[in-house]
């Protein structure tokens, strides 16, 4: 679903630490335990192969493959039967969704220059799977609502919330128009649902050759960029207010689930919406009268961004099928031989918009060959500690169906067992990228400081630290003394945006999303019907150097956490970071206290000068309210108890580990679901981490500390102490548990 780009956070800090010796025990194992460990982990990263997952992308992209499609459920057949012959026990889970489907689309320029919008990608003849139109979904947004409206044009750059404050500015207003908006900056899904809140009565979403076009290199297929009739398909469901089948939030979707009436349903679009290329687009733009728009609102078209609004209508008129469709989840389990009731899941998606190789194949291949190296090692005599389950989740791409209805569906057991999701969603070449649960942060550095890079030989931990100290010394972001000292490197925090979302924001286990990139140009292709086997093995990971990292980089992880004596989490990261989101929404709120000061004071100024002069007759705006002074004290507390927890814990971990029980195993399921608060975000109780959360206006960005960052954001000022202390409290559950544990293994 997500764009490689978008989809993880470069691990972000320069380095100078010297790797450990790797004759140090691994974190959570005994020294004999962690020599047994190493071993077979070296055995494992012998197995996976490039040809083979050549092959697999070959086979898994040979037909479109969305929701509902014939080839989608061969693909999970195919699955099924690869696993089974790998020697692991395997099955097909269904699960039944909304996924409606283009009955009709139609856009037209009215006026005297009238044109009818093409709506189509043409074949390419050096591309031999893009010719497959009759099997393929057409360019069209999923969950818009049906609509048939004719309204003059506005065009609003990017279509978030910055936007319509600058249009505002100038005195534009959406109101009754059909709103043109380009693809980038905010999840595709927050366009239409902005636009509707201003008044707006449809919502256009063109790709701009700025943003994935030729200006940033050659057109496909003579490069990897978007074509002029290029289009992005894409969900538009409003899943920062919940995601999975829209008509059973909270509920696995099986046959015989209550339904809620389609009327009822609050994820639907408000009003129409559909994707165009910009040889579409381009017409439209041109009909725009009004003021040419700020530089930054400018795309790469050779004609003059306007406002708007047009002197001519355009009328957009779209109908769809809503249908339910059957989900297939496909899922290997491999039994714990010491904690079977402790699980370690792994995921990708294997639905595409059409035939998907970047997304989601890419990463569902090499996912697969970790699953095949895991069967091979079973054969030498190797048993994970802990349950180990594999799955391949199908409807990924329209609202993260198949693990949100999955994972609903289990949601008693995974509260009861689940240990860690690991998560990838397509993969490229270059440098290792992973964001997650801060408390998964050092394990992940363990892990890739033994993974391989096939470009240097050096580890792909080093290498990413590597090339973050060249961006930190061009500007990015790190350096001073922690670039020099801190021994992990930081991972970004999750917003949504692909299937960890339910594992970690409704069920609160603990979850990372991983995978490579950097060096391919990609984007372009991104969601079209030239996301194929031609163009990824022509412009990104042509030889599968770093879908063969990948499953070497997956694989490691869920072996490393399955045998581990002890859940291998680490808190005094953890409480860093959060330490430091703590700091930032206290400057947040000082910085809005500032700004509205210095408005208002504008204001009266601007008011003064029009008092004293008798020939002019202005009514000022409205003064501001000063946000008021907010009590952080229980965030800081929180915070405080935390870091203090944090180490009080490692200190008994670092002395008693070796000797620790399941017990203390048992005590740390519970550290992530402390977060957890039933009553959930504002507005949106199915989220229910108090730490991580999709923003509500930026869908797949994440707002850490989301109830007080976003109460803040939305000068909602009534209720954000209410919100510090629900956050806080959720930080002191989990301050308990750690106390808990550390009495487990013998501290104080």
């Amino acid at each position: 679903m997500r764009k490689i780009a978008a989809c993880f956070l470069t691990l972000s800090i320069a380095a100078y630490a010297v790797e450990p010796s790797p004759s140090a025990p691994l974190r959570g194992y005994t020294a004999e335990h962690s020599a047994n460990e190493v071993q077979w982990e070296k055995k494992f990263s012998e197995v996976p192969d490039q040809g083979r997952l050549r092959e697999n992308m070959r086979r898994l992209t040979a037909r479109p493959h969305h929701v509902g499609s014939p080839y989608d459920k061969d693909n999970a057949e195919w699955l099924l039967a690869q696993l089974k012959s790998y020697g692991l026990d395997a099955k097909i889970e269904e699960f039944q969704a909304l996924f409606p489907t283009p009955k009709s689309r139609k856009l037209e320029l009215l006026g005297p220059n009238r044109y009818e919008a093409k709506l189509q990608e043409p074949s390419i003849a050096i591309d031999p799977t893009s010719n497959q139109k009759d099997e393929a979904l057409p360019t069209y947004n999923a969950y818009s609502k049906d609509g048939d409206v004719t309204a003059p044009l506005v065009y609003v750059n990017y279509g978030a919330p910055a936007d319509y404050e600058e249009l505002e500015r100038m005195g534009v207003s959406v109101k009754g128009a059909i709103v043109l908006a380009r693809y980038g900056q905010t999840w595709r899904g927050i366009k239409p649902k902005l636009a509707a809140e201003h008044g707006a009565v449809g919502c256009l979403i063109f790709s701009d050759p700025k943003d994935d076009g030729y200006v940033r290199g050659e057109s496909f297929p003579d490069g990897p960029m978007r074509p002029a009739e290029g289009a992005q398909r894409g969900s538009v469901m409003d899943m920062p207010v919940y995601p999975g089948d829209p008509q059973t939030p909270g509920v696995g979707a099986k046959p015989g689930t209550k339904l809620i009436p389609l009327d009822k349903v609050q994820t639907i679009t408000k009003i129409p919406v559909m994707p165009i290329s910009y040889e579409d687009a381009t017409p439209f733009l041109k009909a725009l009268n009004g003021e040419v728009v700020p530089e930054n609102w400018r795309g790469g078209l050779p004609l003059t961004y306007k406002t708007g609004p047009s002197k001519v209508m355009a009328h957009l008129a779209l109908a769809f099928n809503w249908d339910r469709k059957t989900l297939y989840d496909v899922v290997a389990t491999i039994p714990g031989a010491k904690y079977p009731d402790q699980w370690v899941i792994r995921g990708n998606h294997h639905d595409g918009w059409v035939n998907g190789a970047g997304d989601p194949i890419s990463g569902a291949s090499p996912e697969l060959e970790e699953a095949r190296g895991l069967g091979e090692l079973l054969k030498q005599g190797w048993k994970p500690e802990r349950t180990i389950m594999y799955c391949w989740w199908d409807g990924e791409e329209p609202a993260l169906l198949g693990s949100t209805e999955w994972a609903e569906y289990h949601a008693e057991e995974l509260q009861k067992h689940a240990v860690a999701y690991f998560n990838s969603d397509g993969n490229g070449r270059g440098f290792f990228r992973a964001e997650g649960s801060h408390s998964l942060e050092n394990f992940i550095n363990s892990v890739v400081k033994d993974v391989t890079d096939p470009e240097t030989g050096m580890s792909v931990w080093k290498r990413a630290r590597l090339a973050s100290q060249v961006r930190t010394g061009r500007g990015g972001e790190g350096g001073g003394a922690e670039a020099r000292t801190r021994p992990d490197t930081r991972i970004g925090a999750l917003g949504s945006g692909s299937d960890y979302t339910v594992f970690i924001d409704h069920l609160g286990v603990p979850s990372a999303n991983l995978g490579y990139g950097g060096e391919d140009e990609g984007g372009g292709q991104y969601h079209s019907i030239y996301d194929d086997f031609y163009w990824y093995t022509h412009f990104s990971d042509t030889d599968f150097a770093y879908g063969k990292a990948l499953a070497q980089t997956g694989g490691m992880m869920m072996m490393r956490m399955a045998d581990a004596d002890v859940i291998p989490y680490q808190f005094t990261d953890q409480a860093e970071t959060v330490h430091g989101y703590v700091t930032e929404i206290k400057k947040l709120a000082d910085t809005m206290r500032m700004q509205t000061k210095e408005r208002n004071t504008d204001i009266a100024e601007g008011a003064y000068k029009a008092a004293a002069d008798p020939h002019k007759v202005s009514v000022p705006p409205p003064v501001e309210v000063v946000p008021p002074y907010l009590n952080f004290a229980p965030l800081d507390q929180a915070s405080d108890d935390l870091t203090a927890a944090a180490a009080e814990y490692d200190k008994a971990f670092t002395a008693h580990a070796a000797t620790a029980g399941n017990d203390v195993n048992e005590e740390l399921l519970k550290t992530e679901r402390a977060l957890l608060d039933k009553g959930g975000l504002p507005n949106r109780p199915w989220f229910e981490n108090m730490v991580y959360a999709p923003g509500f206006y930026t869908g797949y960005g994440v707002k850490t500390l989301p109830a007080v960052r976003e109460a803040i954001e939305q000068k909602e000022w009534p209720m954000v102490d209410a919100q510090i202390t629900r956050t806080a409290e959720a930080l002191e559950r989990e301050v308990a548990v750690l106390k808990t544990a550390t009495k487990e293994l013998g501290g104080k």
